[in-house]
């Protein structure tokens, strides 16, 4: 299993987080075919292959995503993808 770890500073009100990791969610989402579901503060989300989270504090979003041994390969590119999905996101 292949693992990515994003943690982001961001000065958003915790609605404001929130709403940024929806979008966030929303997007990739409809662009991977992920389902994703909210557990308090967490915003879990999973695909075939892909499972993961989005957990929300104050000052720190932090994102984990496993990926299965058939995306791997992939890793960089979704790690590029969910980095600028984000900047875009909390800078909005």
């Amino acid at each position: 299993m292949s693992v990515i770890d994003i943690h982001r500073t961001h000065s958003l009100n915790k609605e404001e987080a929130r709403s940024a990791a929806e979008g966030l969610a929303k997007n990739l989402a409809s662009k991977f075919d992920m389902h994703y579901h909210w557990e308090g503060d967490s915003l879990k989300f999973e695909r075939s292959g892909v499972k993961g989270l989005v957990d929300i504090a104050e000052t720190d979003l932090h994102i984990r995503v496993e990926l299965g041994m058939m995306l791997r390969p992939f890793k960089p590119k979704i790690e590029e993808e969910i980095q600028a999905r984000l900047d875009r996101v909390i800078a909005a």
